[in-house]
């Protein structure tokens, strides 16, 4: 077993607080993945979990093991770092041998594990080659190699296919994907890239300045989001999220440009979430109530057409299918199913109905 938990960790560096009071436990064979902006904490969580930083506060534990005071070779995790971190004066094939050959592992054992990983990361014509030599993302690839060809409790990985192009890396994020569940080995990733954290993740974990604000599922996450600042993370277009007030029959938002007949709406809401693709977009003649909003913007994206609209005050964006014939300057009503609307209170924490 190789669950991973923390028990009201905190990491402090002088005033700054990287990780506070964090207590989140990563189940055996679990691709989980922590999500959030620059420095927000998640590196240092991986480095907790590796043994390079110890916490002022708080209990780690791998496969039920307390660690908090063993060194970082006994606790048997494969780490790939986001600087990569290539023996400089050795070939990529060294460079991924190299955990294996210190373990003393038998030379056939060695030869036969290299191929393995070489041909699931692409990697067998640059083997020969010193990392002087490599692109970056060939570089990316054999750090990749170098983790995975041990049998170590967990993988940590720390953004680690940043400096690939965006085709290598849709490959890349599936195949690490696929790799993780045919060994059976618990995962965690670390990443700023909303997609990877939603397409690859078991289960994700929100960071804000060293706080969890929610852990689930990344539809979990998606579609009942703990908070606005959840609900701005996920998503692109992000959320709208508009002031709004009780109205005749239900909510009203962005000066009576949008009218949610919602009875059941929370009495204590002060503001709602609009994922863009909820928004339903029609021109004003055909019927529209309330006030008319203005399209400020068209942004056709081949099977999407993204539209920012002017909605009183307001810029939100909606996301519809193919290429409607909308203009910049046409008036239309807008309007979102009741039950695709979040509520949010005064402290920005989603509400139930």
């Amino acid at each position: 077993m190789a669950d991973i938990v923390f028990r009201n960790v905190t990491k402090r560096y002088g005033n700054t607080i990287a990780v506070d009071d964090a207590s989140f436990t990563v189940n055996d064979n679990e691709f989980f993945c922590f999500f959030g902006p620059p420095l927000s904490g998640k590196s240092t969580i991986l480095r907790l979990v590796l043994g390079l930083e110890s916490p002022d506060a708080g209990e780690i534990l791998i496969g039920g093991r307390p660690v908090n005071a063993v060194s970082p070779a006994e606790r048997n995790v494969a780490m790939v770092f986001q600087n990569l971190a290539l023996f400089p004066h050795m070939s990529a094939l060294d460079n991924v041998r190299f955990p294996l050959v210190e373990r003393g592992v038998a030379e056939l054992q060695i030869k036969k594990r290299v191929a393995d990983v070489a041909a699931k990361l692409h990697i067998g014509h640059i083997l020969h080659k010193p990392p002087a030599q490599l692109s970056g993302g060939e570089r990316q690839r054999v750090a990749i190699a170098r983790a995975l060809v041990r049998d170590p409790n967990a993988y940590l990985m720390d953004d680690p296919i940043s400096a690939l192009d965006a085709r290598l890396r849709e490959e890349t994020r599936v195949e690490l994907k696929r790799i993780q569940r045919e060994l059976g080995k618990t995962l965690i990733y670390v990443t700023h890239d909303q997609e990877e954290a939603m397409s690859i993740a078991d289960r994700i974990a929100i960071l804000d300045n060293g706080k969890i604000r929610q852990i689930g599922a990344p539809a979990e996450i998606y579609d009942r989001p703990a908070s606005t600042y959840v609900a701005r993370l996920l998503g692109s277009p992000v959320m709208n999220i508009l002031k709004s007030a009780r109205g005749v029959g239900g909510i009203e938002a962005a000066e009576g440009t949008i009218r949610i007949a919602d009875k059941a709406a929370p009495v204590d809401a002060v503001e709602i979430g609009l994922r863009p693709e909820d928004i339903k977009v029609r021109p004003w003649a055909d019927g529209g109530q309330g006030r008319p909003a203005r399209v400020f913007e068209v942004e056709p994206l081949g099977g999407y057409t993204v539209v920012t609209l002017a909605a009183g005050q307001a810029r939100l964006k909606a996301l519809l299918r193919g290429q409607p014939d909308i203009r910049p300057d046409a008036m239309v009503a807008i309007s979102c199913e009741p039950a695709r609307v979040h509520y949010f209170g005064q402290s920005g924490g989603a509400l139930a109905r």
